[in-house]
């Protein structure tokens, strides 16, 4: 595994320290006036979902680790635990549903879904960045109001409430960034 200088650290690096496996969420590179740069990062471990804040000055070294991801399609969630299958070995793996936070109401029955792995332990799971989905329930619109700029409350038909523009009606099929979880088109 390669290692890297400790100011080399980006937000979304996997690093392997204290005998785990960490991922980089924030990354603040500090120069004090006096003494050494270093990287202030906040890291949380995938296997325990911990979190950590840990100073890397230059000088330290640090093993970045590169995870293999397999498109995998999901199949069904059953006690928290969600349930994907390899489409070439039929093989299937269980990830907790947690570790998909709020995008967990966009994951679709045979949604092919990115699952990263270190060796052949699966670890995290990313959602397609844009999702289809359908409004259920959005106020109707109101003469005049379409040409602003004012966006409208819509409940989704995951239970899911995003914010759309003035001119998307009940029943219509929209695109969300899974990534932000906002409207992004229609569909």
């Amino acid at each position: 595994m390669p290692k890297i200088n400790g100011n080399e650290i980006k937000g979304g690096n996997i690093l392997e320290h204290n005998d785990g496996l960490w991922v980089a969420v924030k990354v603040d590179h500090v120069k004090p006036g006096k003494g050494g740069a270093f990287a202030q990062v906040e890291m949380k471990n995938l296997r325990t979902g911990s979190k950590l804040n840990e100073r890397f000055r230059s000088a330290d070294k640090v093993e970045k680790v590169r995870l293999e991801q397999k498109d995998q399609q999901f199949l069904f969630e059953t006690d928290g635990m969600l349930t994907f299958m390899d489409t070439e070995t039929y093989e299937q793996i269980e990830l907790p549903a947690d570790l998909l936070g709020d995008r967990r109401p966009f994951l679709q029955d045979g949604m092919i879904a990115q699952v990263e792995y270190y060796d052949s332990e699966a670890l995290s799971c990313s959602l397609p960045q844009k999702v289809t989905c359908k409004v259920v329930e959005t106020e109707p619109v109101v003469k005049g109001q379409t040409a602003s700029k004012s966006f409208k409350p819509a409940v989704l038909d995951n239970g899911v409430r995003i914010m759309v523009p003035p001119f998307i009606n009940t029943d219509e099929d929209i695109v969300v960034d899974t990534e932000s979880l906002e409207y992004s088109e229609r569909a």
